[in-house]
């Protein structure tokens, strides 16, 4: 089992009026989850990647690992569309201390599973850091097919797999790759199946509500490792029927984002084109005022 094991929050990126990354917000949002128990994957989804430059990404992740000194593990998204800027990125933010990376399938280019070894291959040969497979189809329009994940988990710098396709079959499918190795993980994406992944053999999960609800999201892991069966239940329930409240109003990272900011407002906007209405904002702030948790 790796270090990168248990709960991890896909932290926002905060930006200032001017749509800049605001590097002390940031550090802020990691005090905020390492003092809740959470490790923190930066620049992901949630934390806008597709909106961030070459050089705000190895910002974003210097500044997470020097907040995060060493009391949490840091978990890095790297993944661009071509192999030869994901390889770049990745010696870039390998160099300052991450437990491991992600990379997310590429983009836009339509790719065969051989070029997704390929690509993979690549990467986990160019970066001494650990490599995570990021399967995410609905956003990339590429899947990794479970007997790909079977391939790329046989090099020894590939370490794992977070999956965010949606559903307990692709989820369940990637488990069943994992369950006989002892050196290949699965993270859970989606927010309403970590409890089912957890009890299936997921080593940890990545969450994007974790930004609004730190302690529900610990308290999953925390009652799952304690065999608190009844307590993991309810936690994961309060977690889901938050999901299905917030994300039933627009694009979920845009949502989460404004969601916090209303208790946060030094996190700032989604840069554009993400907006939010105010009618939507009405109805996020109705949200955050149910399922709110005490923001230090």
């Amino acid at each position: 089992m790796s270090n990168t094991q248990g709960p991890f929050v896909a932290i926002v990126t905060p930006f200032d009026d001017r749509e800049e990354v605001n590097v002390a917000a940031l550090a802020r949002q990691v005090e905020r989850q390492a003092a809740a128990g959470n490790g923190v994957f930066c620049a992901g989804t949630n934390g806008e990647f597709y909106t961030l430059s070459f050089e705000e990404k190895v910002r974003v992740a210097k500044t997470c690992v020097e907040a995060a000194a060493g009391r949490v593990p840091v978990l890095a998204h790297i993944g661009e569309i071509s192999t030869h800027q994901t390889i770049a990125l990745g010696k870039a933010v390998d160099k300052l201390g991450v437990a491991a990376v992600s990379v997310v399938a590429p983009s836009f280019i339509a790719c065969s599973q051989d070029e997704l070894v390929t690509h993979y291959t690549r990467v986990a040969d160019a970066l001494s850091v650990p490599v995570y497979l990021y399967n995410i189809p609905a956003r990339t329009g590429n899947r990794i097919e479970l007997e790909t994940a079977a391939r790329l988990a046989e090099h020894p710098n590939i370490v794992g797999i977070k999956d965010s396709a949606g559903s307990e079959e692709s989820l369940d499918g990637f488990l069943a790759v994992a369950r006989p190795r002892k050196d290949f993980d699965v993270l859970v994406g989606p927010d309403h199946l970590i409890l089912h992944g957890l009890r299936n053999g997921a080593a940890g999960c990545i969450s994007g509500l974790g930004n609004i609800a730190p302690l529900t999201l610990n308290a999953i892991w925390k009652a799952h490792v304690a065999g608190d069966n009844a307590g993991a239940d309810a936690a994961q329930a309060h977690y889901g029927a938050l999901r299905k409240a917030l994300y039933a109003h627009g694009f979920p990272p845009t949502m989460v984002k404004r969601a916090l900011s209303l208790a946060m407002p030094e996190v700032g906007r989604s840069r554009g084109p993400a907006i939010v209405t105010d009618e939507v904002n009405d109805k996020v702030a109705l949200v955050s005022k149910t399922f709110a948790e005490a923001v230090a």
